[in-house]
């Protein structure tokens, strides 16, 4: 299992323990983290789980894949650090993941 932590708007920390394979997301969802709505259940298709991955974790997470891109132009308040949470698959490298969900979602 692999430690992730989502910090809710309102400064709530989830400590999370993520089975390798799932997404920020699934585990999101999973753990009733509000703020995070997943209209779209994953598939890339909304912008509706929007997070901003902490700065100390951007080069491993990886920059946001062309479709992905295209999603966060829907987004609400895009920053450098924005990704889609369905699109963050958990690995044992992102052990100690710190993700936070913005204000609103688009």
């Amino acid at each position: 299992m692999t430690k992730l932590t989502i910090v809710a708007f309102d400064g709530t920390r989830f400590e999370l323990e993520a089975e390798t394979g799932s997404t920020v997301m699934e585990n999101a969802v999973r753990n009733s983290v509000p703020g995070i709505e997943a209209e779209c259940g994953g598939a890339c298709a909304c912008a509706t789980c929007h997070v901003y991955v902490d700065e100390e974790w951007t080069d491993k997470v990886g920059p946001p894949a062309p479709m992905e891109e295209d999603m966060l132009d829907f987004a609400y308040e895009v920053r450098p650090t924005s990704r889609l949470s369905c699109q963050i698959k958990i690995t044992q490298e992102l052990d100690g993941l710190v993700v936070n969900v913005p204000e609103r979602q688009a």
